[in-house]
């Protein structure tokens, strides 16, 4: 199937071939005809999947028909967890509507209100925001949805895990009854299923991929670690591999991810640390620095890595595993994509055997355990999955790290290894997907 086939507005076209783009995804594909017929939708859709134009290009179209009422609020709006994701979706939106004339802006936290105020007060046709900014304009009186056509949820199981359910509920009770819903989520089921019940009518259900999906392009590694000590040095040893891209590493809390890409930085990594403690401004500026390769590694937690759109990433290493065995699959989902190989690399210490139980049991495959020669785990340690000893890997599934005399480096930093190859810091509106680049 080519764009052609969807039936999109020759100036959408236009800007989906001059980008380079020539066939849809699955889930662009499925969503994008079934949304141009006006039907509300429930999609599952992973990142990295071009689920972002699968709801953008129909939009776009449908603004092509003159609005039927007067006014200046916005004809689409679109709800999204993070600021992050949201500038995602505006530059897409920006970017596939540049040979048409549409007002597109954007409401998130952690920047001023004022230009936001001044936004407002002039008509709009897409407006992207994240639910809790926008609730506070809305109980300023500064939001009229009088000429809202279409409502979008992205990624609406992130923002029910965030604690916006009630914000999204209070958001879609204010829009016109009439409205297009497009729901786009990670799972279908338990809390989403409730929230489209009661927000979308008689919705199409698109599955391309479930949240269980296997990856099956991501080398996924487990190794067991006696305690911090030993997991930073398996951290060390990982990090001297000269094949490395830019890697996303993952801790448990916003202090861990500061101390840790601090450490990381002194024994001569370029890293830099991305939480939830940091503005709107450092954290713009840590995701810059990652994209452009001034920082190899960015150490995250999962609120704050939600969202993150940044081609090349060779390796996700949870350094402290998730809490939440979902949280597992959007992790290692910003590596392998749009066709890519990608590896994960998860540490378990044997007090996170009950997480480690519960991610293989979410994704229906246990992770492979791997030992590197001269860092083994304790003697006498058991596998969370089956009991057998660490050190009992079969010799077919042995890392590749695991050649002789890696072990006795394990400290020394990267020091002059050469940086990834430019073509690797290509956006993800560049990279190959099938018989083209992918369309996100």
């Amino acid at each position: 199937m080519t764009f052609e086939k969807l039936a999109l507005h020759p100036s959408i076209l236009k800007a989906i071939a001059e980008s380079g783009y020539t066939v849809p995804t699955p889930i662009q594909a499925q969503a994008i005809p079934a949304a141009l017929e006006g039907h509300d939708l429930m999609a599952s859709a992973q990142t990295g999947t071009g689920k972002t134009a699968a709801f953008v290009l129909p939009t776009l179209q449908r603004l092509m028909t003159p609005a039927t009422k007067n006014g200046r609020g916005p004809r689409v709006l679109v709800l999204t967890p993070t600021r992050e994701l949201a500038n995602q979706v505006t530059d897409a939106a920006m970017k596939y509507g540049k040979h048409m004339r549409f007002r597109i802006g954007s409401i998130v936290g952690g920047v001023s209100y004022q230009p936001q105020m001044r936004l407002l007060s002039q008509p709009l046709d897409i407006l992207v925001a994240t639910p809790g900014r926008l609730l506070d304009h809305m109980e300023s009186g500064r939001l009229d949805y009088s000429r809202l056509e279409v409502l979008v949820l992205d990624e609406a199981d992130r923002m029910l895990d965030m604690g916006f359910i009630r914000p999204v509920e209070k958001i879609a009770a204010s829009t016109p009854s009439t409205r297009q819903t497009l729901l786009f989520s990670a799972t279908l089921e338990g809390n989403i299923a409730k929230l489209a019940a009661r927000l979308l009518k008689n919705p199409k259900r698109i599955q391309v991929s479930s949240a269980q999906e296997r990856h099956e392009q991501i080398e996924q590694r487990l190794h067991h670690v006696n305690d911090g000590e030993h997991k930073h040095r398996l951290l060390m040893h990982v990090l001297g591999d000269n094949n490395l891209g830019k890697v996303l590493v993952f801790t448990a809390t916003k202090r861990g991810a500061d101390r840790l890409a601090k450490k990381l930085y002194a024994q001569g990594h370029p890293a830099a640390a991305l939480h939830g403690n940091m503005n709107q401004n450092q954290r713009n500026r840590a995701i810059a620095k990652l994209r452009t390769g001034e920082v190899q590694l960015l150490v995250a937690t999962d609120v704050a890595a939600r969202g993150i759109d940044v081609s090349g990433i060779s390796h996700v290493i949870n350094y402290d595993l998730p809490k939440v065995p979902e949280d597992y699959v959007h992790r290692i989902g910003r590596t392998g994509r749009a066709g890519a190989k990608g590896i994960a690399i998860s540490f378990a210490a044997p007090e996170d055997r009950g997480q480690l139980r519960d991610i293989e049991r979410y994704t229906r495959q246990p992770i492979q355990a791997h030992v590197i020669a001269g860092l083994e785990p304790a003697q006498g340690r058991s596998s969370a999955r089956d009991g057998r000893s660490h050190h009992g890997v079969p010799s077919h599934n042995k890392p590749r790290h695991a050649q002789p005399g890696r072990g006795n480096t394990a400290h020394s930093p990267r020091g002059n290894a050469p940086r990834p190859a430019q073509s690797q810091h290509r956006r993800r509106d560049s990279r190959p997907h099938g018989n083209g680049p992918l369309l996100g």
